[in-house]
């Protein structure tokens, strides 16, 4: 009866998703620090919640909410369980431990290292119980061979930390998996070609993954980080500069579709190639190496949050983001210096026409955009001081960003011809002034005339007070434009849509608006919000990857004044981002036989990266030449 209830809550997992897992594991350590572009594998919800959970107990403070439901409530298709208690009831008598009072206990004793390691200890309990149903099966080779595919999802939990710290035996390990599936034999097809199982082999390459678990993972030890490391690695060697990871769930992949970017400078008719500052700006944006360290080995960067000016509303890191396309930049993870000891993740505002929206933070408290930006690089993500140019590249960068045009907006804010009607009904309850918000009109912080801003902080009730006397629930006024792109709303991303700003607003307020008052109001903001060609469109000619070439071909265009300058720091920022970011494009290529032709390019890059470190400036000069010509042969067939 167990055997049968927990084959069928492991359905969904099969062989050919193990391999694949394992594929994209070693994928993503490989490419390191920008392992977001690979798409994760679904994970299996046990070993998804313990690394989960593993990650919230290195965060300050922990949220033990957070790890409680983790525990409690399932919700992930699929699977046949009320919670993973449920899951780990199984095990009671195989581990002589009943795992769901021990985690419990730990969880309302609010003890991090009690939590882990009896968490770690039911996984490791797991893995092996299910290999044990796999012996007994072993004349099934079917059945044991999904109790196996089963097992070696759980495994991948800790098999990334394995491969990192203990290489040797993460090799020997990877045999004892790929003999237990060998060594299970086949019936055949109608008796023919039938091959006995390996007992022997099957035996033995069991004991080498029950023994390695065993003792590296069911034996208590004092961690100075709570991370699943073999107990045979140094820890005292491990620091948090090694966090380079992120739990199950995270998405830092670019939201589709994608925006369209639009640069001033642009409408005016340059080439960015010819703005030394703004090209070498653009490439700091997407730069992961100004952020210090987890960021940096993770591959965030500016464009990671703002993707090409806009709100990424896919980023979500478990325990950082309430809610995808949120971040909590003042907590723990990112910079513990900076900490401000709340979970008090805010939503990713967009930074078109940011030229015009000071005061910069969601709550305004910073005057300069050249202020914002260092205290980003510094404070929020704990990169070093940045130079004066690096400040100068990415404010000047910045300021270069536009708003999708509107079709349905005057130059003085006001609604045009091509406007609904329903809109603007709209247009005038938005201006409307309302004895319950004080005399004042919604216009009157949207100044339709100023974009739709008025430069100052207000406190509309939608933020938390730390006391009746403080001042911390004041939030600067957002402009309208493009809004219809940059949901969710509020400081915090807790209303969903337009339509639910409204009614926020209407009862907070007990404006008493009627149903199609609130109707003509959301269409106004609608087409105020409106941009034309708001996506990216792309074609057999205008791919992924001609669009991020040409990007990467304009932050190299800054060789140009870098190399005769001789400026070896800020050579060495730009080739080691381009390389990189080089590399991995490479995998967007629809004919991947030009990606030997990427990397060729890229060791050009390499070399010129190697001249300069020795102060070999002729060569470098030189080099550079060469990948130009390179560039000019290759560059017109990618696509």
């Amino acid at each position: 009866m167990l055997a049968d209830k927990n084959h069928k809550m492991f359905t969904k997992t099969t062989i050919s998703k193990s391999i694949i897992t394992v594929f994209l594991i070693y994928a993503a350590f490989c490419i390191n620090s920008f392992a977001h572009i690979v798409k994760e594998q679904p994970w299996h919800p046990l070993p998804a919640s313990y690394l989960k959970s593993v990650f919230y107990l290195n965060l300050k403070p922990i949220n033990w909410d957070l790890i409680e439901r983790e525990f409690s409530s399932q919700e992930q298709s699929g699977y046949d369980y009320r919670s993973l208690y449920e899951i780990l009831d199984q095990i009671t008598e195989f581990s002589n431990t009943n795992f769901q009072i021990e985690i419990k206990n730990a969880i309302n004793s609010k003890d991090p290292e009690k939590l882990y390691q009896i968490t770690t200890k039911a996984l490791s309990n797991y893995i092996r119980f299910l290999l044990s149903k796999a012996e007994d099966e072993i004349e099934n080779p079917a059945k044991a061979s999904l109790y196996i595919s089963n097992a070696k999802s759980l495994y991948r939990a800790f098999e990334r930390f394995i491969q990192k710290y203990d290489q040797q035996n993460y090799v020997s390990l990877g045999q004892a998996w790929l003999n237990l599936s060998t060594s299970l034999g086949s019936r055949g097809v109608f008796g023919a070609a039938q091959r006995k199982p390996d007992i022997t082999t099957f035996t033995n390459s069991k004991k080498i993954i029950d023994d390695y678990l065993t003792s590296n993972y069911e034996v208590k030890t004092k961690n100075k980080l709570l991370l699943p490391i073999p107990n045979g690695v140094n820890k005292n060697a491990v620091s948090k500069s090694d966090f380079d990871w992120l739990p199950p769930g995270t998405n830092l992949n670019d939201q589709i579709p994608l925006p369209r970017l639009v640069l001033n400078f642009e409408e005016r008719g340059q080439d960015e190639k010819d703005l030394f500052l703004v090209a070498y700006g653009d490439m700091l944006f997407d730069s992961p190496q100004i952020f210090g360290k987890p960021a940096s080995n993770l591959g965030i960067a500016c464009a990671t949050c703002h993707n090409r000016s806009d709100i990424n509303n896919s980023f979500f890191i478990p325990g950082i983001s309430d809610k995808p396309g949120s971040i909590d930049v003042d907590g723990h993870f990112f910079n513990p210096l900076f900490n401000d000891h709340r979970n008090d993740s805010i939503d990713i505002p967009s930074l078109r026409g940011i030229r015009f929206t000071a005061p910069y933070g969601r709550d305004g408290r910073f005057a300069s955009l050249r202020d914002f930006v260092r205290n980003v690089i510094v404070n929020e993500f704990g990169g070093a001081e940045p130079t004066p140019l690096m400040l100068d590249a990415l404010v000047t960068y910045m300021l270069e960003f536009d708003w999708l045009p509107s079709p349905f907006l005057s130059a003085d804010g006001t609604l045009n011809e091509k406007a609904s009607k329903q809109a603007k009904r709209g247009q005038k309850l938005f201006n409307k002034k309302f004895e319950a918000m004080g005399g004042r009109a919604c216009s009157s912080c949207h100044i339709p005339s100023s974009n739709f801003i008025d430069g100052l902080r207000h406190d509309i009730g939608s933020g938390n007070s730390s006391s009746p006397s403080a001042r911390d629930s004041f939030f600067d006024t957002p402009t309208l434009i493009n809004v219809k792109y940059t949901g969710p709303y509020l400081h915090d991303g807790s209303l969903e849509n337009l339509t639910d700003v409204v009614q926020w607003f209407s009862d907070k307020f007990k404006l008493r608006l009627s149903e199609k008052e609130k109707a003509d109001l959301t269409a106004y903001l609608d087409e105020v919000g409106a941009g034309e060609e708001p996506f990216e469109n792309f074609d057999y000619d205008n791919t992924q990857f001609t669009l991020d070439w040409s990007e990467l071909s304009t932050f190299l265009s800054t060789l140009n004044v870098l190399i005769p300058a001789e400026d070896r720091f800020h050579i060495n920022l730009l080739l080691n981002t381009v390389s990189k970011d080089l590399k991995v494009d490479a995998a967007g290529l629809k004919n991947l036989d030009q990606s030997s032709l990427v990397y060729e390019l890229t060791d050009k890059l390499e070399a010129i990266l190697d001249a300069v470190e020795k102060n070999d400036w002729k060569k470098s000069a030189s080099l550079w030449l060469d990948y130009q010509k390179l560039e000019n042969q290759y560059g017109p067939v990618f696509k």
